[in-house]
């Protein structure tokens, strides 16, 4: 290889790593912010005088929630404890007495292949626990059918021990077998379902690619193994910063991610980026350049590993690092609280992928009006960013309040048509 396609693929690789942090997607969405403020946008306007009531609603439905102000992360637990049963405490006793290593593992593996089953459901699925009988849809109904199908074995390979998740048991799983779990039929489809069971088959074989990182005792290659990868096992008080778990979850699983969103270096190679999309007006260096980042699964998975972590007694630091999560119950709020305006209105109806720069442009302005509603939200309930950091705000809060105006204008369906294929949104 010559010198100059070694420097370009290290202009690539650079590239790349810039793309996986949260300061490239902050620095690129407050840029397409200012730019839609000062009305270069050409698919919305911004209502800054909108901003107070939002955060005030936002505020209002965080003390309906959360009485106490005692506000739990946003996280993936939160929906496993639909109906008001403890499931956390149901999983443990079903591991029984184990280290905190492997309680920890397991916890691990049920958050991850849970997120990234938590793509939007569709308005026309639901899901009946076969516990409580309860009738669950969208994100709950989502997250116990995961946990359901998690303690029933559907990801692992060993049926003497069903709460894991393991490399051959996701490389095995077929769609069939997940609508099963998930009791999809003709009347109660989920949207997505074929490409949510080829991420989680996806996921089996990045694993298993990867020994040193998700490898164990056996061989078995499972993604709890990522505690050991975070966690020093030498250490009495470890500590992991949460940006850190976020760029060990992209560089360790990026290759899971639709492969279009790709960068292609000199030699030939492809860097996957995962969910990082082209928008014309975004700024950049290099390769870097027209590229906006989210990671919003990747973020939501960071979010609800920091539970499994504290229960391992391990101190997660720097949470605020992460950005809000650019999806249609956040942003969703947004437009209809009227912080965002379409130019267009007729664009609402029209069906667009989470590629079409619109989409693009909609998240980006999502995550940095994120950022400035959270301090108007804590300013409202007398609260500071250590008592209430946006994993909070986000779980009090804009996702809950973004539900409720959602239901109240449209049923509960989102404000933009989106054609999901079940990996991003």
């Amino acid at each position: 290889m010559t010198m100059d396609l070694i420097a370009a693929d290290a202009d690539i690789t650079s590239a790349a790593a810039l793309l996986r942090s949260t300061k490239a997607i902050r620095s690129r969405a407050q840029a397409l912010l200012a730019r839609a403020r000062a009305g270069g946008s050409a698919y919305f306007t911004v209502d800054d005088a909108a901003l107070q009531p939002t955060a005030a609603l936002v505020a209002q439905v965080t003390r309906e929630r959360y009485p106490s102000l005692k506000i739990p992360y946003h996280s993936r637990w939160r929906h496993f404890e639909a109906g008001k049963v403890d499931r956390t405490a149901l999983l443990n006793e079903e591991l029984g007495k184990v280290s905190v290593a492997k309680r920890a593992r397991a916890h691990i593996d049920l958050a991850i292949v849970s997120v990234l089953l938590d793509a939007g459901s569709g308005p026309d699925w639901s899901y009946t626990d076969p516990r409580t009988g309860q009738k669950l849809s969208r994100s709950e109904g989502l997250g116990v059918a995961s946990y359901n199908a998690f303690t029933k074995g559907l990801f692992s390979s060993k049926p003497t021990q069903p709460c894991q998740a393991d490399a051959l048991g996701l490389q095995n799983l077929t769609a069939r077998q997940l609508g099963d779990a998930f009791q999809v039929g003709v009347e109660n489809p989920l949207v997505g379902l074929e490409g949510r069971a080829a991420l989680l088959r996806r996921l089996g074989e990045v694993i298993a690619a990867q020994p040193e990182v998700f490898g164990g005792a056996g061989g078995l290659c499972r993604p709890g193994r990522l505690f050991d990868h975070l966690v020093p096992a030498d250490s009495d008080a470890p500590t992991v910063a949460a940006h850190d778990i976020l760029v060990a979850l992209l560089s360790t699983l990026s290759p899971i991610w639709p492969a279009q969103n790709a960068i292609k270096t000199e030699a030939g190679n492809e860097i996957s980026l995962g969910d990082c999309w082209r928008h014309s007006a975004v700024p950049g260096v290099g390769a870097s350049a027209g590229w906006m980042p989210f990671h919003k699964l990747s973020q939501w998975l960071s979010y609800s590993l920091l539970e499994p972590l504290e229960w391992a007694d391990v101190t997660v630091t720097g949470l605020d690092a992460l950005t809000g999560l650019p999806e249609y119950r956040n942003g969703g709020l947004l437009l209809d609280g009227g912080v965002l305006a379409l130019k267009n209105p007729a664009l609402a109806q029209q069906a667009q992928t989470a590629g079409d720069e619109c989409i693009v442009e909609w998240r980006a302005l999502t995550v940095a009006l994120l950022d400035e509603l959270a301090p108007l939200v804590r300013a409202e309930l007398g609260l500071t960013a250590e008592q209430m950091p946006l994993a909070c705000v986000l779980e009090g809060g804009t996702w809950a309040a973004g539900r409720v105006l959602a239901q109240r204008l449209r049923g509960g369906t989102p404000p933009l048509n989106i054609a999901s294929d079940g990996t991003v949104f």
